[in-house]
């Protein structure tokens, strides 16, 4: 009976130092492997075996993506404070066994790690703004990401993790000044709209005088035209007038009679044309014999003062 009972006792003691000697080691996960404290090997992810009682796991690394949200404040070169709330995305190196040591020994805990990659992201920021002046600053936040990388990746690789990201979502300024920038940026608008508003009114007024002027250029060019078209029409009229008469005293000269009864038919024919286009005006005209006749001698003495120069000729 005892003996049966050492052999169970030995038998377990065999399978407890069998299970313990395979390690599953997580996807995404590194397993550290000490020998009485000291750094042995690493673990990569799947089944491992190790040595039981002597070898040990000392911790074990993510080797994923993290994340850590900060808030933090700058003072810029004309002394505005400015308030980032900013997003860190950072990561182990690589695999290799010189970054894995680093990352096992370099800290002693996630928190010290956490609070000197906190402290090292402000400082590098804080002193970026620094020289900055309060209105560069909203535009500059690709360059202060930049400039942190920059300023980082060295670091970091010294302590086995590289800096994926890093996002300012917000950059805010004391109450006073975003105050003020909200003033200037409603002003700038007022004065933009303003500009544009003389600018169309210009525009309108310029193209209005050009279509006046345009507009009095045509009109007197038509008056122009229209008495140029009146003169020519007058003209044509006389002459045709005036060669009426020459053929008409032709005709009656050559028929013995006296060119006087032209005038007579033409004063006559006026008199008519004054009744029926008088419109209701009154024409006083001297109807006796002695005014006919005196108006007989002055056109005949007018067609003679015209008909003189042409028998000088």
């Amino acid at each position: 009976m005892t003996a049966q009972i050492g052999t169970l006792i030995v038998v377990f003691i065999l399978l407890v130092i069998l299970f313990s000697s395979f390690v599953s080691v997580k996807q995404g996960t590194i397993v550290v492997i000490t020998v009485f404290g000291k750094y042995r090997r690493i673990l990569t992810p799947g089944l491992n075996f190790k040595v039981p009682f002597i070898e040990n796991i000392y911790s074990k690394i993510s080797i994923q993506n993290r994340s850590v949200e900060l808030e933090f404040q700058a003072v810029t070169f004309d002394q505005a404070n400015v308030y980032f709330k900013a997003m860190l995305l950072y990561s182990v190196l690589d695999q290799q066994e010189e970054t894995i040591k680093n990352v096992a020994f370099k800290f002693v805990d996630d928190r010290n790690l956490m609070q000197a990659l906190i402290r090292t992201v402000e400082g590098s920021i804080r002193a970026f703004v620094a020289t900055k002046r309060q209105s560069e600053v909203l535009i500059l936040r690709r360059d202060i990401v930049e400039h942190v990388k920059e300023q980082l990746d060295v670091i970091l690789e010294g302590w086995g993790y590289h800096l994926q990201d890093l996002q300012l979502n917000d950059i805010t300024f004391d109450e006073v000044i975003m105050k003020s920038m909200s003033q200037v940026v409603a002003s700038n608008n007022l004065k933009a709209a303003a500009e544009n508003e003389g600018q169309a009114l210009l525009i309108t007024k310029t193209k209005a005088a050009e279509a006046e002027g345009n507009a009095i250029k045509i009109s007197a060019e038509a008056e122009r035209q229209a008495s140029q078209l009146r003169g020519q029409g007058v003209a044509l009229f006389r002459e045709e007038v005036a060669k009426g008469m020459s053929v008409a005293a032709k005709e009656m000269k050559d028929a013995n009679m006296d060119t006087s009864v032209i005038l007579f038919t033409m004063w006559t024919e006026s008199i008519k044309h004054f009744a029926e286009n008088s419109q209701g005006n009154v024409i006083f005209l001297d109807g006796s014999t002695d005014a006919m006749q005196q108006t007989m001698k002055e056109m005949m003495a007018l067609n003679q003062l015209h008909a003189t120069p042409s028998k000088g000729k």
